[in-house]
């Protein structure tokens, strides 16, 4: 279906809550820090008077029409903008997160009031959306009044102490709106298996917050010298940067030791689901690693969740059939050699005529990136995410409506 044959205005009882869980800001407080900054990141102005958000060092070293970032508008900050966004494309509920970088390139010193600032703001950014507001929505009725909730932030810096992330994360808990955290994956500054973490890790999970884990950083050094925009960072570095850092997560134990760790991974996860068999076949193959898990690497796929941010419908269809089938992997049959266990177990194959991995899986739209192209209203990138959900084969009006907001209801704790 091309985008314009989108319809944003189909009567509210005959379609899905549509809830958006990849929505990202840039509070003004937030465009404060960046404005003043001269590194990377930061925000500068162009000889055009556009304020422009320079993310990555392609944009900044690079040639041509992306060296100097991405222009950054009140898209990014103004409420009734994300609205907007939201009435044009149906949807009911964002649950928006502060954008990359967070608080990454932050002392302590300047991490623990700015978290603890921009925690207050988000939860003010959506309680005090109310029926004045909701009365500007003249194009569509969503299905609910309660439109906006969020994700908080920690000041997770190199050198901060653990009793002060513990001090946020209290606070975060306390804010009625915010359901969950955003991170990055650097962690503390030497990833998500860091044993520094274990702590945070272990009070997230008694919680019972969702981290949302969002890359940034990419894969260094991995695409050359020629000038080829955004496409490799955002399209191949921040997936494979997921991949790998959760790779990594699972392999340190983590979530044998917090089964109830909720983590929701961006852009569909990467390549983790593709690659997870592969996986499983080089941990049971190194002796430093095979006895190190309880469970098959397969297995540690079906305790995550994932955006629906894929924009396709097969590599959609995938994530499904691979979560779908983790639990078959529960526990180890280390007395069969890897091989035969795989071709004497025909149970470990993802069910026939059933797809549970479906309730893992969270529409998303990565707005305020990706704009409409040039002469387009929409956003072809919302429109690709919700025609890879319509059109996985075998999902019928249940699955799309638990991937579209049934699942994101129940994960967030969600009261409409």
């Amino acid at each position: 279906m091309s985008p314009s044959n989108h319809k944003n205005s189909m009567p509210a009882p005959t379609r899905p809550l549509l809830i958006d869980v990849h929505t990202h800001v840039y509070l003004p407080s937030y465009m404060d820090l960046m404005r003043k900054r001269t590194r990377i990141p930061r925000v500068h102005t162009d000889d055009k008077g556009q304020e422009r958000v320079i993310l990555l060092k392609e944009e900044e070293a690079g040639g041509g029409d992306h060296s100097k970032g991405r222009p950054v508008g009140p898209q990014y900050w103004d409420r009734k903008e994300k609205i907007a966004f939201m009435d044009l494309h149906g949807i009911d509920v964002s649950v928006v997160s502060l954008a990359n970088p967070w608080l990454d390139f932050l002392t302590p010193e300047e991490a623990i009031p700015a978290a603890r600032d921009l925690n207050n703001d988000i939860e003010e950014y959506c309680a005090t959306y109310g029926p004045a507001d909701a009365a500007q929505s003249t194009s569509f009725v969503a299905k609910t009044a309660k439109r906006l909730f969020a994700f908080g932030s920690l000041p997770l810096v190199p050198g901060i102490d653990a009793a002060s992330i513990l001090a946020a994360l209290k606070q975060i808990k306390s804010l009625p709106h915010i359901r969950g955290i955003v991170m990055g994956t650097k962690g503390l500054g030497k990833g998500l298996d860091d044993e520094a973490l274990e702590p945070i890790w272990a009070a997230i999970a008694e919680a019972g917050l969702t981290v949302f884990i969002h890359p940034h950083y990419g894969v260094e050094g991995a695409f050359g010298e020629k000038d080829n925009g955004h496409v490799l960072p955002l399209a191949l570095g921040f997936p494979f940067e997921t991949t790998i850092a959760i790779a990594r997560l699972i392999l340190f134990g983590t979530f044998d030791r917090h089964p109830n760790l909720r983590l929701l991974l961006a852009h569909s996860a990467g390549a983790l689901p593709a690659l997870s068999s592969r996986l499983s076949s080089c941990v049971a193959h190194d002796p430093t690693v095979k006895d190190r898990l309880q469970h098959d690497f397969r297995y540690y796929l079906g305790l995550l969740w994932y955006d629906a941010v894929a924009y396709g419908t097969e590599e959609l269809a995938l994530v499904e059939r691979v979560v779908s089938r983790a639990e078959r992997f529960e526990g180890k049959d280390e007395h069969l050699p890897f091989v035969d266990r795989v071709r004497e177990r025909r149970d470990i194959l993802a069910p026939v005529d059933s797809y549970p991995g479906c309730e893992r899986i969270l529409f998303g739209t990565d707005h305020p990136f990706f704009p409409p192209l040039d002469g387009e209203t929409r956003w072809r990138s919302v429109d690709e995410n919700l025609d890879a959900i319509t059109g996985v084969p075998g999902w019928g009006d249940e699955e799309k409506a638990k991937v579209c907001g049934g699942n994101a209801v129940e994960l967030f704790g969600l009261e409409l």
